[in-house]
């Protein structure tokens, strides 16, 4: 891009003005609401989005900063569906993302994993997993279902971060074995049937962390 085609400082004054004005227009329609599904709302949050990507773009490129607030805009993450309309089977990708806020709770988890066993194993020599978070991950998540390790995480010295899950629909069923080594290859976003994502920039409360 030529020098003459850079943004100004004029024109990201501009945009944070536009940006203060959608702020203005989707209280007012919040505050005027007609029901949980108005369409004027949705309008409103669409136009706020819309203003506050252009002002970041603009603040970045003129000034190399960043806004600290993003408007998630999940719906216009997906392409439209492309998929068939009667799938004769679908594919459940997920990702669940942690952080190890207590790597010794971590492995004090699996220690327990392994003295369950220890009369098999002899007792816990120098190479026990447990002893490294690396191993004390792998023993985790070979014992407990993806499902209870989510339910009970800060038991386990993790804290969650992002997750998402993604239903995708299949032309077939897959031949068992098929995809194994490249399970997220073939993900699609054209063919996602609908979508679930769970992310702190949707949460409203912040009363929601127990602690």
């Amino acid at each position: 891009m030529s020098d003459a085609a850079q943004p100004t400082a004029a024109e990201v004054r501009a945009a944070v003005e536009a940006v203060k004005v959608a702020l203005d227009r989707h209280l007012a329609a919040v505050e005027q609401r007609s029901g949980e599904d108005d369409p004027a709302v949705h309008e409103a949050f669409n136009q706020l989005a819309a203003a506050a990507e252009v002002y970041d773009e603009l603040l970045y490129t003129v000034h190399d900063e960043v806004t600290p607030f993003e408007i998630p805009g999940v719906e216009e993450s997906l392409p439209p569906y492309e998929g068939p309309a009667d799938p004769e089977a679908v594919s459940v990708l997920i990702r669940r993302d942690y952080t190890v806020t207590d790597p010794q709770r971590l492995r004090a988890s699996a220690r327990r994993i392994e003295e369950a066993d220890e009369d098999e194993a002899g007792g816990l020599g120098d190479d026990a997993f447990s002893r490294t978070a690396h191993g004390a991950l792998g023993l985790l998540f070979g014992e407990y279902e993806p499902d209870e390790i989510a339910s009970r995480h800060r038991e386990f010295g993790l804290e969650e971060g992002d997750s998402t899950l993604w239903v995708t629909a299949l032309d077939e069923p897959a031949e068992p074995g098929d995809w194994l080594s490249h399970p997220f290859e073939g993900a699609d976003p054209a063919r996602v049937v609908c979508r679930f994502d769970v992310s702190a920039v949707f949460d409203d409360d912040p009363d929601d962390d127990l602690g």
